[in-house]
């Protein structure tokens, strides 16, 4: 039944795992027969695993794994789990001795928040494979999303609480769905109301204050954007039918619903990242498809903001 979330497109499954005490947590979508992918990273300060890989010109063509995790590069090591988990189900690249799961990754940071001595590692990963299923809906405070937060130029005092946010549009026979994990700097917006709807806050005057005009007249002072301390990650996934080179594009044009709801962004110290798999055979124009995903991601950032308590 379609649900508005990631697994509406058949073939995934998807699992958290998080740590309330360390406020830290991560997400895995599993595939279990392989999907087409591809990504695009436009933030400049990332943390990933295996992206070159998805290189259109490479031989692998199909991941088992897509791990998004807090952490920010310790997360990484989540991934260890997910690969044990998979190749005890038998699943990934056959090379004739065993099979190899490919599990590509994306990372946050949340180091700030709740305990930095506790990142997710192996067994998060691990646990958070074995906890997906094909009917996940999770959003909010949990997951990856744990220790997320946004409108953070004037630091955790004035930031807001975000989480995981899921969507999915469904046009004809094409569906095409997301998961994000909203870890931005600046202020969110939900593009579809016109409105904004996070950001940095004044808890006394309860208003929102505007990054760009906090950042303008504090120019001479301090350098708010040079604090590795944000990036949002996210997974749009379609049953179109996609070649990696496609998915990649898909991936380019799905980062508008980034622009449109997340002001600024794809700063220096951002690491936003956006992969995109394709699970199925639907024939459908690459460049409407890509217009369905930067809608479907702007509407799982509001739904971040929506889904997380403030």
């Amino acid at each position: 039944m379609y649900k508005g979330k990631l697994t509406d497109v058949q073939g995934i499954k998807l699992g958290h795992y998080q740590d309330y005490k360390a406020m830290t947590g991560c997400s895995v979508a599993i595939v279990e027969d392989g999907a087409i992918c591809g990504v695009d990273v436009r933030g400049s300060a990332p943390g990933t695993r295996e992206t070159d890989l998805l290189k259109p010109e490479n031989y692998v063509q199909k991941v088992h794994g897509i791990l998004l995790s807090g952490g920010s590069a310790y997360g990484l090591n989540a991934a260890t789990g997910v690969m044990k988990y998979l190749e005890e189900k038998n699943i990934g690249l056959d090379v004739d001795v065993c099979k190899v799961p490919i599990v590509v990754a994306a990372v946050i940071f949340d180091l700030n928040i709740g305990d930095h001595r506790i990142r997710p590692d192996e067994k998060m990963g691990y646990l958070a494979s074995a906890n997906a299923s094909y009917d996940d809906n999770s959003q909010g405070i949990v997951g990856a999303g744990t220790g997320a937060s946004v409108g953070k130029i004037l630091g955790n005092d004035f930031s807001m609480n975000s989480g995981i946010g899921q969507a999915s549009i469904k046009v004809g026979d094409i569906i095409v769905s997301s998961i994000t994990v909203l870890n931005a700097f600046g202020d969110i917006y939900d593009y579809e109301k016109q409105k904004q709807i996070a950001g940095v806050y004044d808890k006394d005057r309860k208003e929102f204050l505007n990054t760009n005009k906090i950042y303008e007249k504090n120019i001479k002072e301090f350098n708010a954007f040079n604090k590795p301390t944000n990036t949002t990650i996210s997974l749009v996934a379609t049953n179109a039918k996609l070649d990696k080179a496609q998915a990649k594009k898909i991936s380019q044009m799905a980062h508008d619903g980034y622009a449109r709801s997340i002001n600024p962004v794809h700063t220096m110290f951002d690491g936003d990242t956006i992969f995109t798999i394709s699970t199925g055979d639907k024939k459908a124009d690459i460049s409407f498809v890509g217009s369905m995903a930067a809608k479907v991601i702007s509407r799982s950032i509001a739904n971040a903001i929506y889904k997380s308590k403030n």
